[in-house]
């Protein structure tokens, strides 16, 4: 329950900010919708991390796991918990603004289904390179950006919830550190990529789109680019971030300083 309904949020909060964006021109900067996306994590942490620890994506959920802090027996149920609620995140914010979708499409020459219809599938799902924007993206590159970046936010949650590490916040501000970690990266891999981070918040909102008559479209590519940047990318990154944690950083936390 606390995996799906923190997913639910966080989807709600992220894909609508996208969509206000997109139909009503509601955010004229990057940094609006990272923030966005970061209060909307920060929220769903605060909301449910007494019910799960509040993973809220496969990448953190993975890591956990490989860092030793969940028994792989649990993965399963938490997998499941973050994929139905971006799935209902989806089934929500198409259903809040599928007549300005439509209003949108007719104003603009818009088919649904066509490969100008990207415009607005990305209201749900993540495209490389963003789509309108000015940077050259690569399927390899594409996978790095998503790689890096779920990289540097799995090492932020680990480091902020280590309780050796006597340079973190207190435990109660945990949550907002880490929402301004997903700003911080939005803004530095967005222009590349649209940031995904979590391939259930990609992959439940981009299902949704399919099945609305988006089809094809729905998904970035013909050659696999769905998977390997947006479902493969991150979890990749999540898993460097814990052996990198537990191999190299906190060890180092772990070793009095040599002034002690």
């Amino acid at each position: 329950m606390g995996e799906t309904l923190g997913t639910f949020v966080l989807v709600v909060f992220g894909c609508g900010t996208v969509a206000v964006s997109v139909l009503f021109d509601a955010h004229q900067g990057l940094i609006q919708i990272a923030l966005s996306w970061g209060i909307g994590v920060m929220l769903s942490i605060y909301l449910t991390r007494h019910l799960s620890c509040a993973h809220l994506n496969p990448a953190v959920s993975v890591a956990m796991v490989v860092g030793g802090r969940m028994s792989i027996n649990k993965l399963p149920v938490y997998l499941l918990g973050q994929f139905a609620g971006a799935v209902l995140a989806g089934l929500i914010v198409y259903g809040l603004f599928s007549p300005s979708i439509a209003s949108y499409e007719a104003a603009h020459d818009i088919i649904r289904g066509t490969v100008a219809s990207v415009k607005t599938a990305m209201l749900f799902g993540e495209y490389y390179p963003s789509p309108g924007g000015r940077a050259v993206v690569s399927m390899p590159l594409a996978i790095i950006a998503e790689s890096f970046g779920t990289l540097v936010l799995v090492l932020m949650i680990f480091a902020l919830t280590e309780g050796c590490n006597v340079g973190r916040p207190d435990e109660a501000l945990a949550p907002v550190f880490i929402g301004l970690t997903v700003t911080a990266v939005i803004c530095l891999i967005a222009p590349l990529t649209q940031a995904g981070l979590n391939p259930a918040r990609d992959f439940g909102p981009r299902l949704v789109a399919w099945f609305m008559g988006w089809n094809d479209w729905a998904f970035p590519d013909q050659k696999g680019g769905f998977f390997f940047v947006y479902i493969l990318g991150p979890l990749l990154g999540g898993v460097g971030a814990a052996v990198f944690f537990i191999q190299v950083l906190e060890p180092s936390i772990k070793t009095p300083p040599c002034c002690s």
